[in-house]
């Protein structure tokens, strides 16, 4: 875990409720299936990525409540892009199995 995760983690708790609160917004909007987990890596990996000398809570709430759906979709669809091959475990009769039209 990096450095930047580490710091805000022991807010995680206190930002619970703001967490839920735009989670419930992306459901409203149709992103029903998106985690507070997958929100929160987008937080520290993306939002907060720069370390701050000083963190006050409703600086962090605020980043919460203004973040758009837009902008974690954009996150999300670059780290599906960056996750391993889910086909790396396969031989090649298997993929060509996968491939192959349907008769």
């Amino acid at each position: 875990m990096r450095e930047v995760d580490q710091l805000y983690d022991k807010y995680f708790n206190l930002l619970e409720p703001a967490l839920k609160s735009k989670l419930d917004e992306f459901d409203l909007m149709g992103y029903e299936h998106v985690t507070m987990e997958e929100l929160w890596k987008y937080l520290t990996k993306k939002k907060w990525k720069k370390r701050k000398s000083e963190i006050h809570i409703h600086e962090l709430v605020s980043d919460i409540l203004a973040l758009k759906a837009g902008d974690f979709m954009n996150f999300a669809a670059i780290e599906a892009y960056r996750s391993p091959n889910w086909f790396a475990e396969l031989n090649e009769d298997e993929l060509q199995e996968l491939l192959k039209p349907n008769d």
